[in-house]
């Protein structure tokens, strides 16, 4: 895919879910639905546990990228581009009306999140498919395409799973928006700036690994109990 049409594609994407989630709520659900999904996406009085696990993104991806800047390279220390969190904005507040707002809901059966989490979050992966070429700092990633593409649903997916923790946890859509730009803007500002393909595909695998290694320890720490909102 040509660049620019690659570029064109961004907007797209965020808006696909958000038209989606509010289009198919009112359709299938009634105008009760969508006041009501309105009303998930306001300010809600929440444990601070909760406003604390925004920070789960940008401490695994620093912790990942100060690790291999430590021990193998120093093209992996982190980018500062601080503006960068202006990119998860957008992103976090429209795709997850349709992500979260609607689709999840659906999904999922009462005491059983985890399934449908995983499912929403290869689909969700997919969804950036014909932008993948132009994610990350590496692009264009040549023949790394595909393991790129790989690596990222692997992280995407485990991010997806807390995202959907968090709902499952607080019925707030707006939070889970939060985590949105939190994880978008977190690879934003801090992505390398001079990795390979081949390093990028290294330092999402690892961060993958972190992510899915915090998914084990909520799904440990919730087995025989579950956190009240």
């Amino acid at each position: 895919m040509p660049k620019m049409v690659g570029l064109l594609m961004f907007p797209v994407m965020l808006l696909g879910p958000f038209l989606s989630g509010i289009v198919l709520t009112r359709v299938v659900d009634g105008q009760n639905a969508l006041h009501d999904l309105l009303s998930r996406m306001a300010l809600a009085r929440l444990p601070l546990r909760w406003y604390a696990a925004l920070l789960i993104p940008p401490v695994l991806v620093l912790a990942v990228l100060y690790f291999l800047r430590t021990f193998l390279s120093a093209v992996y220390a982190p980018n500062r581009f601080l503006m960068g969190i202006l990119f998860g904005i957008p992103a976090g507040f429209l795709e997850e009306v349709g992500w979260t707002g609607y689709a999840f809901p659906k999904m999922r059966s009462h005491g059983h999140w985890l399934g449908p989490a995983v499912v929403l979050g290869l689909l969700w992966s997919a969804w950036h498919l014909p932008v993948v070429d132009h994610l990350g700092t590496a692009t264009p990633h040549g023949d790394y395409w595909f393991r790129f593409f790989a690596v990222f649903t692997f992280a995407m997916t485990g991010m997806r799973v807390l995202i959907c923790w968090i709902y499952d946890n607080t019925n707030s859509v707006l939070l889970s928006q939060l985590m949105h730009v939190s994880s978008t803007g977190s690879l934003v500002m801090f992505s390398p700036a001079r990795v390979t393909a081949a390093q990028e595909v290294l330092w999402y695998s690892l961060y993958g690994v972190a992510l899915w290694l915090v998914v084990m320890a909520i799904i440990a720490g919730k087995s025989g109990m579950r956190f009240k909102s």
